[in-house]
């Protein structure tokens, strides 16, 4: 396609119509279409300094099959609701695993079945990478917590046994295993 040039102006960018400058006057329309061309510089000028801006904040989120995340549920607080309302109510639930990795940005995930009705494939700004190990984390059912947030500890197994020597006295102690922790996590008791 040739350019329908008028001058060093190109006419395709223009509202103008070639036998309208005839009518209007050569240079009030020369005058709007340097105006409009000027314009349009800046409009792109701004464009591609905001995506710079965009750019550096964006970081490419992946994550690997099997992999741990939590799924932000913010945007579909009208479709379900997580517990608690308003300000209180939750902006993430899981950790769940991701099952498989569709496209590019999608990925599938294993949900609970308390999400059942919800489409278990997700984008990938949905997703929040889950730090630790989630295999360690204890549900409020299994703890028998309280009213008052609170749990007894109950004694699984001895490990270890001590004895310290003060000046006049020993004091014994030994390595207790609770319930619901781990040997890692196995205190000295007196």
């Amino acid at each position: 396609m040739k350019p329908c040039m008028v001058g060093d102006v190109d006419l395709r960018f223009c509202w103008f119509e070639v036998r309208e400058i005839a009518l209007i006057g050569p240079e009030l329309v020369y005058e709007a279409i340097e105006k409009v061309w000027l314009i349009r510089e800046r409009l792109r000028t701004a464009q591609s300094r905001q995506k710079s801006y965009a750019d550096m904040r964006r970081r490419d989120l992946e994550f690997e099959v099997n992999d741990w995340v939590y799924l932000k549920i913010s945007p579909m607080k009208g479709v379900m609701r997580f517990g608690k309302k308003g300000k209180l109510s939750p902006r993430y639930v899981g950790p769940n695993q991701i099952l498989k990795h569709i496209g590019k940005v999608a990925y599938e995930l294993d949900l609970p079945n308390g999400l059942a009705p919800v489409h278990p494939v997700f984008h990938v700004s949905m997703l929040k990478k889950c730090i630790g190990d989630p295999l360690s984390i204890i549900s409020l059912e299994i703890l028998e917590v309280d009213e008052s947030l609170s749990y007894e500890e109950i004694l699984v197994d001895i490990l270890d046994r001590q004895f310290k020597r003060l000046r006049n006295k020993e004091i014994a102690s030994v390595k207790v295993l609770w319930r619901n922790h781990l040997v890692d996590g196995a205190t000295w008791e007196a």
